[in-house]
Formats: C-alpha cells, structure tokens, sequence
C-alpha cells in the first residue's frame, strides 16, 4: 500500500517516512500543497497524512481536494492546539487527526486502524459494475460474478487506484503471499487478467474496465458512478 505524505518540515517528513517504511508502506512524499495534490492524481494512494500549515496550498484545501475525487484515509496533522484546527480537517472530510509532537509509533498505528476500517467497508461502485471487498462479491450489471480469490483480488488491485497503471510486479506483490511465485508473473498476470475480462467485460477485445498500458502494465479505467 501507498501512502502520501505532506510536511514541509523535512525533519518531521523524515521521521514519519522511516516509522512508516519500516511498517512495510510505499511512501510518496510532498513538501507543499500545490505538490501534494498533482502526485495524489498521479499515484492515487491509498492514504494521505497532511500536514494543515502547508505552502502554497493549505492542508485544508488539500483535503478538500482530495475528497472531490476519493474516499480514501485523511489523516490530518497539526500543530496548534485549537480544536478549531480538528473540526475544519473533520468538516473537510478528514477521518483523523493528530497533534505535533506525537509519537511515531502512534501515527503508524492510527494509519494501520484507518486502513483496516477502510478496506473493511470500502465497497467501489462503476457504470455498471460494483465490486464488495467485505463480502467478495461482483455484481455486473445487476448480475452476480464469480471469480476466484486471486482474480477477486487482481479486480481490487487495479479497482482501487482507477486510471493509476499498475505494473505486473506491483499486482504480483498485492495478489500473491508467496515470493516464489514472482519469476511467472508474466505470463501469471496476464492470463488472469484474459481470464477476468472474460467475466466483467462485454467485448474482451475492446474492454471498459481494464487497460493494458503497453510495455508498463494495466490500469483500471471504470467510469466512477455518482
């Protein structure tokens, strides 16, 4: 999983970056706001810790960007001691904050809890397609889908970051539990994904929900339904 953190005192970014790669994150970084918002386009991760005092472009603002396109973890850092501060990140659609200092390991805990709670209930619905993390479930234009397990989870992987190209090596990592398996994920991942295109697309040969990115990968490119 990716996370994006804004903090543009490099000491503090420093600190939270280590505790957050040795608990096994991929980490994007951003000193300002301006910045923060083009990578959360660019890489759509899967949560962002924002820091409210920001250049360029406030947290606040950042937050609020972010929730116009995405639903994923907000978790708000701050240095004041206003309540004022946690009730706009709140309002701005936020799930969490925490206040300067803190303790690393507990930013590393509150992000795993905001994670889990998400993926828990996080049910991602398309122009006809809906796809149920909890329950495992596929629905296609009103009608049940069956997939495997390493199918439903490849569908989640390129699901959860539309637009985001995902190469074979990343889905092979977020699929698979067992390294061995890397040295097929060639011609693994391709044939799952022949295989999930049969089930979800109407016209395999000309897909709507999965791209194939020549030379780079796939990438989901579902119309999101408002």
């Amino acid at each position: 999983m990716e996370i994006l953190v804004i903090e543009d005192e490099a000491t503090i970014r420093e600190v939270e970056v280590t505790y957050l790669r040795d608990a096994g994150y991929g980490i994007i970084e951003a000193a300002d706001g301006q910045a923060a918002v083009e990578l959360f386009e660019e890489h759509r991760p899967d949560l962002a810790i924002i820091d409210i005092n920001l250049p360029k472009m406030s947290g606040l603002d950042v937050c609020k960007a972010i929730r116009t396109t995405s639903t994923m973890p907000i978790l708000m850092v701050t240095a004041r001691d206003s309540d004022e501060d946690e009730v706009k990140g709140l309002s701005m659609g936020a799930d969490d904050y925490i206040k300067k200092p803190f303790n690393p390991n507990v930013l590393v805990a509150r992000v795993q809890v905001l994670l889990r709670r998400h993926n828990r209930t996080k049910r991602l619905h398309f122009k006809g397609l809906v796809i149920d993390p909890e329950t495992m479930s596929v629905i296609k234009d009103g009608k049940s889908i069956t997939l495997t397990t390493t199918r439903f989870n490849l569908l989640v992987a390129l699901a959860s970051h539309p637009r985001a190209v995902r190469s074979r090596a990343q889905l092979v990592d977020q699929i698979y539990s067992d390294p061995a398996s890397h040295y097929v994920y060639d011609r693994t991942i391709d044939a799952h994904i022949k295989a999930l295109r049969q089930s979800i697309e109407t016209d395999p040969k000309n897909p709507h929900f999965i791209e194939t990115v020549f030379g780079s990968g796939y990438r989901f490119i579902g119309e999101p339904e408002k």
